[in-house]
């Protein structure tokens, strides 16, 4: 039945009949009212316009992107140009206040964002990795212990990680030549090169910032040719160039000197050992994914340069052998008297 239908109660003919029995609703209300298109569903209008058998990759939205408001910041952004171009490394900071002060109503984080996109981008770092056997890197690390100060030093080879640490109660150049010594006959072979901070018992003098060259200490570079490697000195303020044997330092902290106890050098030199070898170089390697105990035996022990037939024997005086230094006893005066004269001064007749 239609809307429109028409009825024998009414006496007029359907077209001029002006209130619709079955509807209930004026026809010319009805009339008046616009005719709207229903929208069929998405099957259909595809099918309509033959979109099947078009690729969904070519097919294109009917809607785009919202065109962008203009944020609060927009009519300040002239004053940021003008002063970053001015001072490129003016703070974010300095900025929103000075933008504050010129009216500006937003926040912080708005700017900070804004001002990003106007930095140059940071150049990535590049790792610099080493061939097997071609560089180990040396640093001391200061520690405090109960009973004093002590310096770990640390050796770590570039190509495996595997890690050598002792410590001692100074950092000087006769440490430095013996323990090295020890550190590199318990690898079996010298890296062709050992890069150092910059250590006194290392370095003399450093002109290179200023264009100049590099003094090494002639003792330090006799030790380096009698074990054959080449000695290398890191550039000052440049602490990634050492990145190897500055992450251990921190790792050495956190793993290892951090909620132990110790009793004397020997028990904490014991104990790094140790740990050494149950827990830093069996691991898993952060970088390199590879267990810097096993890489070591595999690829990188047999690419060390063979030791020296002899040893090192330093030109550097010995030390001197400080006698302790007695204590001061106090010295004491002790005076005898008869009780008689104790009995006197308290006034009491023998």
């Amino acid at each position: 039945m239609g809307s429109t239908a028409w009825s024998p109660a009414c006496t007029e003919s359907p077209t001029a009949c002006t209130y619709d029995i079955c509807s209930k609703r004026p026809a010319a209300r009805a009339a008046r009212r616009p005719t709207r298109r229903r929208r069929p569903f998405d099957a259909y209008r595809w099918l309509e316009e033959g979109l099947l058998d078009v690729p969904l990759e070519t097919l294109r939205a009917r809607y785009g992107p919202r065109p962008p408001r203009p944020s609060k910041l927009a009519p300040y952004h002239p004053l940021i140009h003008a002063r970053l171009a001015e001072f490129p490394a003016l703070q974010a900071t300095r900025l929103f206040a000075e933008c504050r002060a010129a009216g500006y109503p937003g926040g912080y984080s708005q700017l900070r964002a804004y001002v990003g996109t106007l930095r140059p981008a940071s150049a990535p770092v590049v790792r610099f990795e080493t061939a097997p056997g071609e560089q180990a890197q040396v640093d001391f690390a200061h520690c405090r212990l109960p009973w004093g100060i002590r310096y770990a030093l640390i050796v770590v080879l570039g190509y495996s990680r595997l890690l050598w640490v002792r410590f001692y109660p100074r950092q000087d150049l006769r440490t430095l030549q013996h323990r090295l010594a020890a550190c590199l006959d318990d690898w079996g072979g010298v890296p062709r090169h050992l890069l150092f901070d910059q250590m006194r018992s290392v370095l003399t003098r450093d002109d290179r910032l200023a264009g100049g060259g590099l003094l090494t200490n002639p003792e330090c570079q006799r030790f380096a040719q009698h074990y054959g490697f080449r000695l290398r000195v890191c550039r000052p303020y440049r602490a990634q160039t050492k990145g190897k044997v500055e992450r251990p330092i921190r790792y050495l902290r956190g793993s290892f000197l951090y909620g132990r106890t110790f009793v004397s050098d020997a028990d904490l030199n014991a104990q790094v050992a140790h740990w050494l070898d149950t827990v830093a170089n069996p691991r898993v390697h952060g970088t390199t994914g590879v267990v810097p105990a096993v890489r070591f035996l595999a690829e990188e022990q047999a690419r060390l340069q063979p030791l020296p037939l002899r040893p090192y024997v330093s030109l550097l005086p010995p030390p001197r052998a400080v006698p302790p230094r007695p204590l001061a006893v106090p010295q004491v005066v002790v005076e005898h008297r008869s009780l008689a004269a104790y009995a006197a001064l308290a006034g009491v007749e023998a």
